[in-house]
């Protein structure tokens, strides 16, 4: 273990103060050389303060903070933290109008501080659970047809809060006479801590995670090694990959890390991940490997050191360097000795190495592996959103497999990307081509296909689908009373997927275009459901979004008029947009009665038992499709 010089002590110093300026998370381009140097001056007491944000108006936050004597930020990550908290208990309660109260006093309370999201570590990672788990608990609540897809827990999360009694020095022998065999391009170690948990991964519980990442990396070994070598970085950098999600591109650690690499949200970001209301590129895995190859090449820029590098990827680079700073030691081990790292960071790096070593040689430690096969394919270009169940019928595939093949789509339908490149299971290209064809593009994320099996009659399809008989006789162009015979295809007019309402909370840096892009709807939408009259977002503002595009009755934002509170308050205008006497569509939501649809479509109850034939047998049901004859 070495001290820092004087000169790059300075350097250090110079780049930690880069950092807080453009946040303590973010990856300096500059690079730092942070090894074989002699201890950084300490900062001051007055340097480790930071300033006090004079925000005008915020009175309510500077009698908050002001009789504090500790920093303006520790006490403000203090209270976003207790806002926060009360919010998920909150919500665990069923109180969801308490948890959206406490989420919204969280969010403010960094907003009015004055302080940059990224000025603070901490900050920043507080800020992402806030958004991550706002957005989460809305989609939860408001759960439409459009659902999102599941994820799963990041094995990052477990292995790094593990206590572990001391290793079995049996194991040592062993793994140093394996370093000594074993070709690796990355540096390997083995010493008390990574013995500690290569023997975990003997046990039971340890040799079955081992065993799940490595069986998954079959998946994608040849693909990451392909472009880690492309980038000119070490290959074993993948164990890297192993440890933090076991190869699941749709894990989510609980700070809302996603993807094999666990990106944060700011990170993908920065990284040109794209996040919209139908894809997550974190979770797309050749996309966030060239991703996460250029934050640790940038990072190794910065420490060139690879264990120094391990730990910034997972604390960020600010922690590692005030650790260095602050000890005068850029040895990962000697910061770990030293508590100058968090406990998670401490463990990590011990976590890949002891990966490493099983996975060259799973064997040895009683790991047994049947690595999965990299998954054979068809690439197609929709060119226009279409819904993964139609991609199903038309394919013969199943949903989930489409899924797994397309993890970046966090919706069962396409986006509107003329680029975008569908995954299908090898050798279905041309049905799919074939089937999509039989239906017009523009049904193409509400329409279905149905294969007539023997005996099945139009009625039970209908019922099924929950659409009436006339609607599959005009969209086959049938004649009533028609006789399907079987292994006929029909088009099932299906409703389009109900529109999700969103609720998102305006951040710095934020735009309307940003904003209507992410979620897939235009500027002009955006203004009117929000009574923007501006061409700026407005900061802190909470924006009612119907993400995917304008429901046929969404409410629409009013000026406020006298006695009422709130800035443009919405009410519920009538469905308009259609011409008199054509017929309409409608889903019907839960909690709605045939009286509430009768009066918004300007109709009577009586006119919709006529038009829906159905309700004569059963009462009405969420999710029912209604024909409106108007």
């Amino acid at each position: 273990m070495t001290r820092p010089s004087g000169i790059i002590g300075l350097a250090l110093a110079a780049a930690a103060a880069t950092l807080a300026a453009v946040g303590c998370n973010e990856t300096a381009k500059t690079p730092v050389q942070a090894q074989a140097q002699a201890p950084a001056p300490k900062p001051t007491a007055a340097a480790q303060t930071l300033p006090f944000p004079e925000h005008a108006g915020d009175a309510e936050y500077l009698t908050l903070l002001r009789p504090e004597s500790r920093p303006a930020m520790e006490v403000l990550v203090e209270q976003v933290q207790a806002s926060f908290a009360a919010g998920q208990e909150a919500y665990k309660a069923g109180n969801l109008d308490a948890a959206r109260d406490s989420f919204d006093r969280a969010e403010e309370l960094i907003l009015a501080s004055g302080f940059s999201t990224d000025a603070d570590a901490r900050l920043a990672a507080l800020f992402n659970q806030i958004t991550e788990t706002t957005e989460s608990y809305e989609a939860e609540a408001e759960k439409g047809n459009e659902e999102e897809v599941p994820s799963t827990p990041a094995p990052i999360d477990e292995l790094t809060d593990l206590t572990l009694p001391p290793g079995d020095p049996r194991l040592a022998a062993r793994a140093e006479k394996e370093l000594m065999h074993a070709a690796h391009d990355l540096p390997l170690a083995v010493n008390d801590s990574v013995l500690q948990y290569l023997s975990f991964f003997t046990t039971p519980r340890g040799r079955a995670i081992a065993e799940r990442g490595l069986e998954r990396a079959g998946r994608y070994d040849e693909m990451i090694r392909r472009v880690l070598r492309e980038e000119g970085l070490p290959t074993d950098l993948m164990y890297l990959a192993q440890a933090e999600s076991a190869f699941l591109p749709q894990a989510v650690s609980r700070a809302g890390a996603r993807g094999i690499w666990q990106f944060m949200p700011y990170r993908g970001e920065e990284y040109d991940l794209t996040r919209t209301y139908y894809i997550d590129e974190r979770s797309d895995p050749e996309k966030a490997t060239r991703a996460a190859a250029h934050h640790l090449r940038d990072l190794y820029d910065m420490f060139g050191d690879w264990y120094l590098v391990m730990a910034a990827y997972n604390s960020g680079p600010g922690n590692v360097i005030k650790g260095i700073q602050r000890t005068g030691y850029a040895d990962f081990w000697e910061l770990a000795k030293r508590n100058a790292l968090p406990k998670q960071t401490r463990n990590y790096v011990p976590i890949i190495l002891a990966l490493a070593l099983v996975g060259k040689d799973p064997a040895g430690y009683g790991v047994e592996v049947q690595p999965e096969k990299p998954p054979a394919v068809d690439i197609v270009h929709p060119q226009h959103p279409i819904d993964l169940h139609l991609v199903a019928d038309a394919t013969g595939a199943d949903l989930a497999d489409l899924h797994a093949l397309n993890p970046q789509l966090t919706r069962n339908v396409t986006p509107a990307d003329a680029n975008f490149e569908l995954k299908l299971p090898a050798g279905t290209a041309e049905k799919f081509t074939e089937g999509a064809g039989r239906v017009p593009q523009d049904k193409w994320t509400s329409w279905r296909l149905h294969a007539v099996e023997s005996g099945e009659t139009l009625a039970e399809i209908a019922k099924h689908y929950r659409v009436t008989v006339p609607a599959i006789l005009s969209a086959n162009h049938l004649q009533p009373r028609a006789v399907v015979p079987a292994g006929f295809v029909l088009d099932i007019p299906t409703a389009p997927p109900v529109t999700r309402l969103v609720h998102y909370r305006v951040q710095r840096g934020d735009t309307l275009e940003g904003i209507a892009e992410r979620f897939d709807v235009t500027v002009s939408e955006l203004k009117r459901w929000n009574n923007i009259h501006g061409a700026k977002a407005p900061r802190g503002a909470r924006l009612r979004i119907y993400a995917g595009g304008e429901p046929a009755a969404a409410p629409r934002a009013k000026p406020k008029a006298a006695g009422q509170s709130g800035a443009g308050a919405a009410s519920q205008d009538a469905p308009a947009g259609k011409p008199a006497g054509e017929p309409v569509q409608h889903r019907v939501r839960p909690g709605e009665t045939l009286y509430q649809i009768a009066h918004a479509y300007k109709t009577t109850v009586e006119a919709l038992r006529q038009a829906n034939p159905f309700l004569a047998d059963r009462p009405l049901l969420a999710g029912d499709l209604l024909v409106i004859q108007r």
